[in-house]
């Protein structure tokens, strides 16, 4: 009778364990935060986890009864890594959202276990056009290159840059900038005399930056991932070419924030295309960058973090819309059309394509308070992804 008592008694406590864990399953919201963390874009994964979660800090970890999870892995930015841990956190820990992307080939390799699964992928970071393309589940917060490119080459041609010679990554993101680049420029009546390509793991732009010199253009339009931009900077001083003529010019990941200090006077005066930069002046930036500033020990936020930050709020905004009921595809239908004030400026998501519709600014190198900023001095409102137009 004791026995019987005992295991009853147990098989009553195990219910009870498994019913809590179930609740416990029941009321978390889990975000798998897919980054690298490590190797040539780590600053990438450190702008976009610091920014993550200050979201959560400022805005709760609670939405709509839910308790926020937010589940970190480093993918190294290598996608069969990146495949692999979006695949277990699918499967094992069941998240609820997939996010961040550092690169573009992370993000396209999780676009099959998006759709499969239908769990929507918040794109925080890559920047090729054709990635929302991928999965009807996939979400973009970041930017995209063509956006940035077209901006500049239409700037250009006004300000006497004729014949340019382009420098870019060779992966999705560069040849979308280098395209869209060139044909906008010609379009202007431009020329673009010579696209280079460089490699996007171990790159050396010595030989290229040579080649370019000896090309003698008017400017050298470049796009590398965010965290190179120093790099380039730094050999393209080193050979003189400021001083031989040639200006440098690009999309905002040359002069990045995170490493615009670092490159020094060489740096002032090069003219950038982007949608972000910590010099924004609007007030709800300022909050943002001090915020942000207190919480990571004087990092200043790059285009990267404000993706991650209004990933976040995407995911939050769209829990709440579903008042924490919602599965996939509910959750993406309330993620599409949000129309918000960011620190970049206004934005939203483009409710048929998924993508991000946003401000592009024209920024300067300047020392400001005895700091290098990219300072805007002009800008194009609402600006879609050229590439959806085709």
């Amino acid at each position: 009778m004791q026995k019987r008592i005992f295991l009853t008694a147990s098989a009553v406590a195990i219910l009870a364990l498994s019913s809590a864990s179930v609740m416990a399953q029941a009321n978390t919201f889990k975000i798998g935060l897919i980054l690298p963390m490590t190797g040539q874009q780590a600053s990438t994964g450190r702008q976009i986890e610091a920014a993550a979660r200050l979201y959560m800090a400022q805005n709760g970890d609670t939405v709509a009864g839910k308790k926020i999870e937010l589940i970190l892995k480093d993918d190294t930015s290598i996608p069969d890594v990146t495949k692999r841990l979006a695949q277990e956190l699918v499967v094992n820990d069941k998240v609820n959202v997939l996010a961040g992307f550092g690169i573009t080939p992370s993000a396209l390799a999780t676009a099959p276990i998006a759709t499969q699964s239908k769990t929507p992928e918040v794109v925080m970071a890559a920047a090729t056009s054709s990635i929302t393309q991928a999965s009807p589940y996939i979400v973009r917060t970041s930017f995209t290159l063509p956006q940035a490119a077209v901006a500049l080459a239409d700037w250009a041609p006004k300000n006497g840059i004729k014949k340019v010679v382009t420098l870019v990554s060779d992966y999705g993101p560069g040849i979308d900038a280098e395209k869209y680049f060139r044909e906008r420029l010609t379009f202007n009546g431009g020329q673009v005399t010579e696209a280079l390509r460089v490699p996007l793991r171990n790159p050396d732009f010595a030989p290229f930056l040579q080649k370019v010199r000896d090309l003698k253009p008017d400017a050298l339009f470049v796009f590398v991932p965010s965290g190179a931009g120093a790099a380039v900077m730094k050999q393209f001083l080193e050979r003189g070419m400021d001083k031989a003529g040639i200006k440098l010019i690009g999309t905002g990941d040359v002069t990045d924030d995170d490493q615009l200090n670092d490159m020094g006077d060489g740096a002032l005066g090069v003219v950038t295309s982007h949608h972000y930069s910590a010099a924004h002046p609007s007030a709800l930036n300022k909050k943002f960058v001090d915020a942000f500033s207190k919480a990571n020990k004087g990092l200043r936020p790059n285009f990267m973090a404000v993706g991650g930050y209004d990933g976040m709020r995407v995911i939050y905004e769209a829990l709440r819309a579903t008042k924490g009921n919602g599965g996939g595809d509910a959750l993406l239908a309330a993620m599409k059309g949000q129309i918000f004030e960011s620190p970049r400026g206004p934005m939203f998501i483009d409710a048929q394509t998924r993508d991000v519709v946003q401000n592009i600014y024209l920024r300067k190198v300047e020392r400001k308070d005895g700091q290098l900023y990219n300072v805007e001095f002009d800008v194009i409102k609402d600006v879609k992804d050229p590439g959806k137009n085709k």
